[in-house]
């Protein structure tokens, strides 16, 4: 082969190299770091660049998208001295390409450490319960001081979650015996407040009931007061209308009076006080009777009428004063003959009653009125 043409051959492959490595095509969202002669001289943007051969380098290639980046749990100490384990995800974004390549080593690396060394100074002053209710106290402090650390290094830090916090199993079992104990009272609360209110709920009904019923009562007492009022004033009125003699009034007073002793569950009855003064009312109308119309005179050679019997009994009815024997009393022996002729009555009248509860029983004979 001509040493022309070997020339010419070196000399297109040094010419391709240098092109090549004088041109760079950098993505979208990328950085390159660009060193000449060892020293930093700029940073690439997406797109095409040109370098100078030999002298310049591209030192990092970073990327500045957002990017997510989850650490192992690590354990930490709370205040009440119990260990948890704890791990984190951190959302970050590179912001200053030179600063993160120039300025930390490993910033993945450092973020790690500084989040872990961070934790464990917040948990450090929290218990344990607080430490399971506060996630968002614990995440906006880490992020507080994540990004102020991390500002120099070129990095913004947009977010911090703590992923787990996973206690010891004994504290495990410990928390569900204390939340199953918890479920059980809020269950027996709430099954007492129902007791409670059903409780309540009965009573004021039958608090209701007894009013209504004790209204009804009162409203059927007040209505058959009213009744019987109405009946009394129409029997006051029709005895005033038609001017009814007092002495019709005794007498029915005392035809009354056999009566109380029809009914088979009387046992006890009460002759009432005003049972004097209706005898004396009734004594008094047949001896002023007897003494207006008088016996006739018995004329001579003519026998008396006969008494009658008093010792015969009659069946079936009440004795009646004699016309003769009240003529010769005065009004206090009439008085007292009525009395015994009303006790007469009132025996007889139970000996009736005894014999209708008891048909084998023989009846009583009646007493006699006069004595």
């Amino acid at each position: 082969m001509e040493p022309v043409v070997v020339l010419a051959l070196v000399a297109a492959i040094v010419v391709v190299f240098l092109v090549a490595s004088s041109v760079r095509i950098v993505p979208q969202a990328r950085r390159y770091n660009v060193e000449r002669f060892g020293r930093y001289r700029r940073t690439l943007q997406p797109g095409l660049n040109l370098l100078l051969p030999v002298a310049d380098r591209i030192n990092t290639k970073l990327d500045v998208r957002e990017q997510v980046y989850s650490s192992d749990p690590r354990p930490v100490i709370t205040e009440d001295n119990l260990v948890v384990n704890i791990d984190t995800v951190l959302y970050y974004q590179i912001t200053d390409p030179r600063a993160a390549a120039y300025e930390v080593a490993d910033y993945l690396q450092a973020i790690d450490q500084l989040t872990v060394t961070t934790l464990r100074n917040v948990i450090g002053s929290m218990d344990l319960e607080e430490t399971l209710t506060s996630r968002e106290e614990i995440n906006s402090r880490l992020r507080a001081v994540l990004d102020d650390a991390t500002g120099k290094w070129g990095i913004r830090v947009n977010r911090v979650e703590i992923k787990a916090i996973d206690p010891p199993h004994t504290i495990k079992e410990a928390m569900e015996k204390q939340m199953r104990a918890e479920r059980d009272k809020r269950a027996a609360i709430l099954h007492a407040e129902g007791e409670r209110q059903a409780k309540i709920l009965t009573a004021e009904g039958t608090k209701q009931k007894d009013i209504l019923e004790a209204q009804g009562t009162q409203q059927a007492m007040i209505l058959r007061a009213d009744g019987e009022a109405k009946a009394v004033e129409l029997v006051f009125q029709a005895v005033h209308r038609n001017n009814a003699d007092a002495k019709i009034l005794a007498y029915k007073y005392l035809e009354t009076l056999p009566h109380l002793a029809n009914s088979d569950n009387n046992t006890f009855w009460v002759i009432p006080g005003e049972l004097t003064e209706a005898i004396r009312t009734v004594t008094t109308a047949f001896g002023d009777q007897s003494t207006a119309s008088g016996p006739a005179p018995a004329q001579p050679g003519e026998m008396p009428a006969a008494a009658p019997d008093h010792d015969t009994p009659q069946e079936g009815r009440t004795p009646e004063l004699g016309a003769g024997s009240t003529a010769a009393l005065d009004a206090a022996a009439a008085a007292d003959e009525a009395g015994r002729q009303a006790a007469a009555a009132v025996s007889d009248a139970r000996a009736e009653a005894e014999a209708a509860r008891s048909p084998q029983t023989p009846r009583r004979g009646q007493t006699p009125g006069g004595s």
